[in-house]
């Protein structure tokens, strides 16, 4: 591998630049007409144009990308997170263009993208999964007929895709039959596949997952994170490792990744996730992402390993470096994603002209970010801006240094949820690590009605 290019943009395009040059690999950026003085393209050491600002027209157009590759002589792609990631078809396409993806092969992807699909290898692997259906589901009477077999609550997911996309939670089949239609036509305009499954709604749940690396033939864990705090279905703050699981749990867990895994001969780095029943301990797989994610840096920081070189070195046809008894942990770290929203006006995205910036530094905090003064937040893309991620000797240590570390960032000319993170810092039941899937949700809605 001598030049990658990275089919993304933000704070991961500028991460993997980063560990490309850490490796000596040459770097290609792709630029939507709104990112062309973006700091991926200032970062890279050749910049392609493909496009118009709006991602449809830009970094989600396959033969775009490609184009850009052969042009610059790229031998590898990268795809990030989001955009054309997790898209077994456009995997394929790169290695039908002779190039390398840094990734699993399009099979696998197309394998465990499929929530379906992928818990039926779960089963096989031996992994728990939720109750549900053994396959997607097309209409409302097969799903009803579904939920009187699995029980009440119960989530609806988008067979194809994640991000929130899709998902409902309905008490009864009244409510089933309103939601399946609205959800089931979210997922088809998100992932041009509107087939549902239906699953058991835990209701005292924590999301846990597990970080991998494969070569093909072996496998190993990189522990787990805790990404319970979420809004809308949308991590917040995640940390490493989960302050709510014990031992017990932990080994079990990593243990059914690890598995996983070997069923289909993983290649790259990926994420298998978990709900975990917080009144039983029992833990249930829910779902494969097949990428590197946002969260990654928790993991980077209590183990030392850089997850984007592994990628790199795994897609260069290297073996891995180490085995499951070389991967320690060390200490907590804990990452709070800092979005241009405003959280009191219900979370409105405020794209605009970034004034000054000072970011928090000092031992162990490090931040991912593009901004940069006089760039630009623009309006069509996901609204992070910036991950604050510190580590500590413990978990005490590490929520300490982030509260300072956020209390230092300065970002002009745009709204943002850091003043609303450092509130949550000083939330007794965060520092207790006494959450789940809901906890940070009802929290807001508390505060929202407090302050009517």
């Amino acid at each position: 591998m001598k030049r990658l290019l990275i089919a993304n943009r933000g704070e991961i395009a500028v991460r993997i630049i980063r560990a490309a040059n850490d490796l000596g690999i040459e770097t290609v950026a792709v630029v939507s007409e709104a990112d062309r003085n973006a700091a991926h393209a200032l970062l890279a050491d050749q910049v392609v144009p493909i496009g118009p600002a709006p991602a449809t027209k830009s970094y989600l157009v396959a033969d775009a990308i490609l184009a850009a590759a052969k042009e610059t002589g790229a031998d590898a792609v990268h795809p990030g997170y989001g955009f054309l990631s997790e898209r077994a078809s456009f995997a394929a396409a790169v290695a039908d263009a002779g190039l390398t993806f840094v990734g699993p092969e399009a099979s696998v992807i197309e394998q465990m993208g499929d929530k379906v699909r992928a818990r039926q290898v779960a089963q096989a692997a031996g992994v728990p999964t939720v109750p549900g259906t053994p396959g997607g589901v097309s209409d409302v009477a097969e799903a009803v007929a579904a939920a009187s077999e699995i029980g009440y609550p119960i989530m609806l997911k988008a067979a194809a895709g994640g991000g929130g996309r899709g998902i409902r939670v309905v008490a009864n089949e009244a409510e089933l039959k309103v939601a399946f239609p609205q959800a089931s036509g979210e997922a088809a305009s998100a992932f041009g596949d509107g087939q549902m499954y239906l699953e058991r709604f835990v209701r005292a749940a924590r999301h846990v997952e597990v970080q991998v690396l494969g070569d093909g033939s072996e496998t190993v864990h990189v522990f787990e994170r805790e990404c319970s705090l979420q809004r809308r279905r949308q991590k917040v703050v995640e940390e490493a490792p989960s302050p709510g699981i014990d031992e017990r749990i932990r080994t079990g867990m990593t243990s059914a990744a690890v598995r996983l895994c070997k069923e289909v001969g993983y290649r790259s780095a990926g994420t298998c996730e978990f709900l975990v029943d917080d009144d039983t301990g029992e833990f249930f797989f829910i779902e494969m992402n097949t990428r590197i994610q946002v969260e990654h840096p928790v993991t980077e920081l209590i183990t030392g390993i850089d997850l984007v070189a592994e990628q790199l070195r795994i897609a260069a046809g290297e073996p891995l470096r180490f085995r499951q008894s070389d991967v320690t942990k060390r200490g907590h770290a804990v990452e709070f994603r800092v979005c241009a929203e405003d959280p009191e006006r219900n979370f409105l995205p405020g794209p605009g002209k970034i004034g000054d910036v000072r970011l928090p530094g000092g031992p162990w905090v490090r931040t991912d970010t593009w901004l940069a003064p006089g760039s630009q937040v623009p309006p069509f893309y996901d609204s992070l801006v910036a991950k604050v991620i510190v580590w500590g000797d413990d978990r005490t240590t590490a929520l300490r240094r982030a509260k300072r570390a956020l209390s230092e960032l300065v970002v002009e000319g745009v709204p943002t949820t850091t003043t609303l993170l450092i509130e949550l810092l000083g939330q007794q039941w965060f520092a207790d690590g006494a959450f789940t899937t809901g906890t940070l949700e009802e929290w807001l809605t508390q505060r929202a009605e407090a302050g009517a």
